[in-house]
């Protein structure tokens, strides 16, 4: 009863809301209803918290219409079992696992020291798709496993979802895979992973033991997200000598970050350029030939009979981001398996509704009002020195969005919301994070992200 109830109050909510407003706060809620009171799980504290401020009133309107009488409501964050942090009676208002690989024969692989072995790598470089966006980041990465590359170093930077973890993962998978009698040790973490176990080797005191895990028992280490660095200088005196120690046995190193070196900032000089001594390679959003080639390839590989119109309608569509591109491919399957029928262009419209589909002419004039609309804030709470957190989430949604969308430069975003280009990296780092780690607070901005283009 709770469902059909909780349904038919969303289904005047829906009506009654701006979309983007539904879909970013109302939709994710799940409901109980006990006592003739109704409890709302939201899938965190800062959803909830919003929905108590903003929407409660709604809510109540909409209840009341639905169940003949105005609830007590509760709005709580988590599942139905968790305790309500606030009550409102009636108030209105990733990647890859991270560690150390080694691969004695082709065939194994065991782990070093304690640690717990992780998944082989996801991707190799032949399942790559080479176009002229990122050809040269490819041909960067071969080279430093065939050992071509006039460098022991490698950066790469790209946009979400445009190939930079395939490349990496694909040096590791390279060098566990084709090595032959001592193949090299191979290191894969995030940034943020190596600073974690850092600081825990020094609460639990076995630096010594972090050290020899990653200078001497480490021949190739590949770091994602190395932004991740900035400001912490502590962590970035660790990680400097640890490069130095690689370099001096001649280890090689692949870096990745959404940035380029020169537009991180605080750093430690030292540090800013030895991200810099190795060659440098970016990755720019894939043309329509390489968009239709991925297609194409990604069909094969999942064994999906794609016709040539929909392929064409899919790479028109998904420009900027090559695992959405993948997403729609496979959720276009499915539909099409489930319903045993063959893919059509119909059915393809269909699926695409849930991705965030591009428009060209997209501003930034045009993101302030999506992000503001969302959140419901006004355009100059983005541009204000307050530090509320709503706020802060909302700004930090649309430097994403501006990087993502727009040629506006680090510097020309910040400008345009009264901010250092520092505190734009940072932004779009601080979602990037939430984005990779599929958190609660994460999901959400995924949510309004998606919904840009509806």
């Amino acid at each position: 009863m709770t469902n059909t109830t909780w349904k038919h109050i969303q289904q005047i909510l829906e009506r009654s809301l701006n979309p983007g407003l539904y879909q970013v706060w109302i939709k994710p809620l799940t409901a109980t209803l006990e006592d003739g009171g109704l409890t709302l799980h939201a899938p965190n504290e800062f959803v909830a918290a919003w929905v108590r401020d903003r929407l409660a009133g709604q809510i109540l309107e909409a209840a009341k219409q639905v169940m003949g009488h105005s609830p007590n409501l509760i709005v709580t964050a988590g599942t139905p079992a968790r305790t309500p942090l606030i009550a409102m009676p009636g108030q209105t208002g990733q990647r890859g696992q991270a560690g150390v690989l080694s691969a004695p024969q082709k065939s194994r692989r065991r782990k070093t020291t304690d640690q717990a072995a992780p998944a082989p790598f996801r991707f190799s470089f032949d399942q790559f798709v080479v176009g002229p966006s990122n050809a040269l980041a490819y041909e960067a990465s071969l080279g430093l496993c065939r050992e071509t590359l006039p460098a022991g170093q490698l950066f790469i930077s790209a946009g979400p979802g445009l190939g930079k973890t395939h490349l990496s993962q694909a040096v590791g998978n390279h060098f566990l895979s084709e090595s032959d009698s001592a193949p090299p040790k191979v290191a894969y973490l995030t940034a943020e992973e190596f600073s974690s176990r850092l600081i825990l080797s020094i609460k639990t005191r076995e630096m010594e033991r972090f050290k020899a895990q990653f200078r001497e028992n480490v021949d190739v280490l590949i770091l994602e997200d190395i932004h991740f660095f900035q400001g912490k200088l502590k962590l970035q005196d660790e990680l400097l000598n640890t490069l130095s120690a690689l370099q001096s046995r001649g280890c090689r190193v692949v870096f990745t970050s959404s940035f380029l070196p020169k537009e991180l900032t605080g750093l430690d000089n030292q540090l800013a350029s030895r991200l810099c001594a190795g060659f440098m390679a970016t990755i720019e959003h894939p043309d329509l030939k390489t968009r239709l080639n991925i297609l194409e390839s990604k069909a094969r590989s999942h064994q999906v009979l794609l016709p040539g119109n929909v392929a064409g309608l899919l790479a028109d569509r998904i420009r900027t981001d090559i695992r959405q591109l993948e997403s729609c491919l496979q959720n276009l399957a499915l539909k099409a398996r489930i319903l045993g029928q063959a893919i059509s262009m119909e059915m393809a419209w269909d699926v695409l509704q849930n991705y965030d589909l591009e428009q060209p002419s997209l501003g930034l004039d045009q993101i302030v009002d999506y992000v503001c609309s969302v959140y419901d804030i006004k355009a100059e709470h983005l541009t204000s020195k307050s530090r509320k957190r709503q706020y802060v989430i909302a700004r930090n949604t649309a430097f994403f969005l501006a990087r993502q969308h727009t040629e506006l430069s680090l510097h020309d975003i910040g400008d345009r919301f009264n901010r250092r280009h520092s505190t734009v990296v940072k932004g779009i780092t601080a979602v990037e994070r939430q984005l990779s780690l599929q958190t609660p607070l994460g999901r959400q901005i995924e949510s309004a992200i998606d919904r840009l283009a509806h």
